[in-house]
């Protein structure tokens, strides 16, 4: 159930993203809402997958930029994920394109941050400890 909520979390942050960055789309249903819905859905998962299995690596070998920058380079990693996300999903079905690297990916980056941050506050851990 974790990782289900995970994705909604990931589907929501993205789609504020699309809605206050310019240069994210997520295109999907040709207005059809539940299409629209099971695409950043999708997108969402796709997201998810992308942090879980890339992400741990960059981190790894980025750790000296992380102290170098006192941790700001975690947006710059976050905006690679959201790249390397829109690449995959250039192969498959989905529609997720992000217009420049530097400007849009990183602002989007810290936009899906902030939002999944929130988000996650809101959404209570339902994990025993």
């Amino acid at each position: 159930m974790t990782f289900l909520v995970k994705v909604l979390v990931n589907a929501v942050a993205i789609w504020v993203a699309t809605l206050v960055v310019p240069g994210i789309e997520v295109a999907g249903g040709d207005g059809d809402t539940t299409a629209q819905v099971l695409t950043f859905g999708f997108v969402g998962l796709l997201f998810g997958l992308v942090n879980a299995v890339i992400k741990p690596v960059v981190k790894v070998l980025a750790f000296p930029l992380y102290v170098l920058t006192l941790g700001l380079f975690t947006f710059v990693v976050n905006a690679l994920m959201l790249q390397i996300t829109s690449w995959i999903a250039d192969a498959t079905a989905l529609t997720f394109a992000i217009d420049d690297f530097f400007w849009t990916a990183v602002l989007g980056a810290v936009v899906v941050t902030l939002v999944s941050m929130v988000l996650s506050l809101l959404v209570p851990d339902r994990r025993r400890d």
